[in-house]
């Protein structure tokens, strides 16, 4: 059963899959350009699933996958590439959703990214967030950014991964690469050691909880420049996001903390190209200005549309207007972007 679950992943990498999912009742099905593309296979069995699991994870992984009934894990194959796993029970049997991560690290440009991420990362501290929701392609972000440091600049990074997904190499910086399980417990233990590992640059692959969210914007205090992700949907969301998550009594004092340590948050989705052929990245982009700063301190986070509006010369912008840029320059159409611009935006 090892073998074809090895040939399914090599088939979902050759086809450009971003995604597969292993069920019972199906047979394979590969995400390709956002939609799920079932392939002519045999439906899969209970017993199917279940030796896959046999085969591929260790005694303690499986260990681990009865107790707490889901395991994230990292799976290679040699000469192909690396998947980030994760297996679960739904109605008593073992399903599979699987991402697939390209071989070697894609540069900004080749994403298509904005320019200014090549600016951000030169801040000496702060905080630096990418978000968007799943599939959106944040990991893939990071990981561009952190490897343009590497090739530029000479700095020690670590990152804390669940679980690693893109593996980076020395070059002018130092790359610890920790993976959330088996090189430490969980991103706040991570994170708190890191502090006296000596780093410059910090990356928290999912800012997940109070107590993740509380040491990394002290981390970013401290003197040390920290990426992290979240799920939300645009600049003001995140901010909004990560005053919410502590205490009522708290939050005055993290709007005053935000509002300085906060760099940028670049906010992101994937939406298909109007080739068919891929998908394209459209971006909104918050610079923490001055103007910013007073919104986050003052609670006036709704009014940082404008300030995104009327910011392209910062490198800012919203989603919105850079959705009517992709689809002026043909890139995506209309149809694909309706469902994320504002009325009358186009």
């Amino acid at each position: 059963m090892k073998i074809k679950f090895e040939k399914w992943l090599q088939d979902a990498y050759h086809q450009k899959a971003s995604d597969v999912h292993l069920t019972i009742g199906k047979a394979p099905i590969f995400r390709i350009n956002g939609n799920l593309v079932e392939q002519d296979l045999p439906k899969l069995i209970p017993s199917d699933t279940r030796q896959i699991v046999r085969t591929i994870l260790s005694e303690e992984q499986l260990e681990y996958l009865h107790t707490n009934r889901e395991l994230d894990f990292s799976y290679g194959i040699h000469g192909s590439s690396r998947f980030r796993i994760n297996t679960f029970y739904q109605r008593g049997e073992v399903s599979f959703a699987i991402r697939v991560i390209p071989n070697g690290i894609p540069s900004i440009e080749q994403l298509n990214l904005p320019l200014v991420t090549k600016d951000v990362v030169h801040y000496p501290q702060g905080l630096i967030l990418v978000t968007g929701p799943t599939g959106s392609g944040k990991s893939t972000t990071l990981a561009a950014m952190i490897d343009y440091i590497n090739q530029t600049m000479e700095r020690h990074i670590i990152t804390l991964e669940d679980p690693i997904e893109y593996m980076h190499t020395h070059h002018k910086s130092i790359i610890d690469q920790r993976e959330i399980g088996s090189d430490t417990n969980n991103f706040v233990n991570g994170l708190r050691a890191s502090l006296r590992q000596d780093p410059d640059i910090i990356m928290v692959g999912e800012m997940r909880d109070l107590e993740t969210i509380s040491t990394a914007i002290t981390a970013a205090e401290t003197g040390h420049l920290v990426f992290g992700t979240l799920h939300t949907t645009n600049a003001a969301a995140t901010i909004e996001r990560i005053i919410d998550v502590f205490p009522a009594e708290q939050q005055a004092q993290i709007r005053i903390q935000l509002s300085t340590v906060l760099q940028a948050v670049i906010s992101q989705r994937l939406l298909v190209t109007n080739d068919w052929t891929g998908r394209h990245v459209a971006t909104e982009v918050l610079i923490n200005s001055t103007a910013i700063k007073n919104l986050i301190r003052n609670e006036k986070l709704h009014q940082i549309r404008n300030v995104l509006q009327m910011s392209r010369d910062q490198g800012m912008h919203t989603l919105e207007m850079d959705l009517t840029r992709l689809i002026g320059e043909n890139k995506i159409d209309q149809t694909t972007a309706a469902p994320f611009l504002k009325e009358g935006s186009v």
